[in-house]
């Protein structure tokens, strides 16, 4: 009797070691790359995502999330193409830092499309959105969803902005994009391309005068303590985010795990989106409470910029793509 339990005990101890074999083996880990970390909102959509995805395979698959682009150095503008070449296994990434790779995504940066939410959502969920995703997939990403950054607002050290004449000369940090630099030239700004690394400095010195950014970052980063005291609410773009998956790893997966992939991003999006607009409100008065000068335009003066870029759209629309272009524009127009 005591050999048969010695050889029970046995067995079973040889079937858990199998079973922990196996779910080892069935354990895959990937990597998440996102720009901002989970004290904001954009962070907080690669951490909800990876909670979910980890929650409905059962432990299957695992998102590790790298916050502030590390996994390509700080350079943020290089992820699309860290991710098509495999060094990134999924993002959740802003549509200005794929857009040097992906053109198609610059009809979000083309100042003033998009006059509110109504209007990002009518382009993400209707015809010009499938299309930009069409577009991302045959460049060697799958996207699954979005999410979004918000509508970039400016500030500035030198005083309030509410006409065009008021950014001649304005010294401001943009993010690397050929078509925000073209946007603010058009405007008489000087622009000047740099990392958030180095903006921050830059900012404090004056070395620049201003910087654009959704109001969430402006408020967890503290922009105001770096000498930026005016704040116009233009709306001027919106920055809507896309999950993403490499190709290959796409590939490599069981229909059932590509499933749960682009439903807990289609989740995520949406919590994400949904709490970001909500929480619009509560950050700008914090914004205000810290003694922030904040100015918004009113529709004549939204008018004159918007008649002021015209320019940008003659340089950028047939880059974008026209048919594109017309199907954003027609969807807001139907919002």
């Amino acid at each position: 009797m005591k050999l048969k339990q010695q050889l029970t005990a046995l067995a079973a101890a040889a079937c858990l070691s199998m079973s922990a074999t196996s779910f080892a083996q069935e354990t895959r880990e990937f990597s998440v790359s996102t720009v901002l970390g989970d004290a904001f909102p954009w962070g907080q959509a690669a951490t909800k995502w990876a909670e979910l995805v980890e929650e409905r395979s059962e432990g299957r698959m695992k998102l590790t999330v790298y916050p502030n682009a590390q996994l390509v150095s700080g350079d943020q503008t290089r992820e699309f193409s860290a991710m098509r070449s495999g060094l990134i296994d999924m993002a959740v990434a802003s549509t200005i830092n794929w857009s040097p790779q992906v053109p198609e995504l610059n009809l979000f940066s083309l100042p003033f499309l998009m006059p509110d939410e109504a209007a990002i959502d009518a382009i993400t969920q209707g015809e010009a959105g499938e299309d930009i995703f069409a577009a991302i997939e045959r460049r060697g990403v799958i996207p699954l969803a979005w999410g979004e950054n918000g509508f970039r607002e400016l500030s500035n050290s030198r005083g309030p902005i509410a006409e065009p004449a008021d950014m001649r000369g304005l010294k401001v940090r943009v993010v690397g994009s050929p078509l925000f630099l073209d946007t603010f030239n058009t405007l008489g700004a000087n622009p000047t391309q740099m990392s958030w690394a180095d903006a921050q400095p830059a900012l404090t010195t004056g070395a620049v005068d201003g910087q654009e950014n959704p109001l969430s970052v402006f408020d967890v980063a503290r922009i105001d303590q770096v000498g930026q005291k005016y704040l116009t609410l233009w709306r001027y773009m919106a920055d809507p985010l896309v999950f993403g998956v490499n190709q290959r790893v796409w590939n490599s997966l069981s229909e059932e795990d590509r499933e749960i992939l682009r439903e807990t991003a289609i989740e995520a999006g949406a919590w994400e989106i949904a709490k970001s607009r909500a929480e619009l409100a509560e950050t700008l008065e914090r914004i205000k409470e810290r003694g922030v000068t904040v100015n918004e335009l009113t529709p004549e003066q939204h008018q004159a910029f918007v008649d002021a870029t015209q320019a940008v759209y003659e340089k950028w629309v047939p880059r974008i793509g026209a048919e594109l272009v017309e199907k954003a524009q027609a969807a807001i127009d139907a919002r």
